[in-house]
């Protein structure tokens, strides 16, 4: 679908992909379909965009999950995450850049906080519906509710 491989689909690029893929959809309806996908409004859709409507909406059985992590990373509960929530409860010493000095603790703490930020919102700050956004994305990946817990215990120890 991407003919010039930019990560980014235009009108003109969904359409033929529509096509190609036979769907039969009028161009009235490939164009609002697009609308629909470009939530940005930027008149292309991103690789994030488009995966991001694709993906399966997830039970409340994930949501409670995630909701948990989130109160747990979110130490002042102001409905972010930023670097002086992470202290304390992500260890940097043995992240390979803070091993060999390449990293002081805030870039490390600051890496993995952009790790969930998406897009232009790269600003040190995680709020709640990005968190939620990141693991929408893990959760199109795992098919079982129990694997799905498993990993979000694990990794934030809830």
């Amino acid at each position: 679908m991407d003919d010039d491989r930019n990560r980014k689909l235009s009108l003109d690029e969904f359409g033929k992909g529509v096509e190609e893929y036979g769907l039969n959809f009028s161009k009235t309806e490939i164009s609002e379909l697009f609308r629909l996908i470009d939530v940005d409004q930027s008149g292309s859709v991103d690789y994030e965009e488009f995966l991001r409507k694709l993906r399966p909406a997830m039970n409340n059985f994930r949501l409670d999950l995630i909701a948990r992590a989130f109160a747990k990373l979110d130490k002042n509960h102001d409905g972010q995450i930023t670097i002086e929530d992470l202290r304390g409860v992500y260890d940097v010493r043995k992240h390979p850049k803070y091993l060999n000095g390449e990293w002081s603790q805030d870039q490390v703490l600051r890496h993995f906080l952009d790790c969930f930020d998406y897009g232009k919102h790269k600003d040190g700050v995680v709020t709640r519906e990005e968190f939620v956004d990141y693991y929408a994305g893990v959760s199109a990946s795992i098919d079982n509710d129990m694997y799905f817990d498993l990993m979000m215990r694990n990794s934030w120890k809830i």
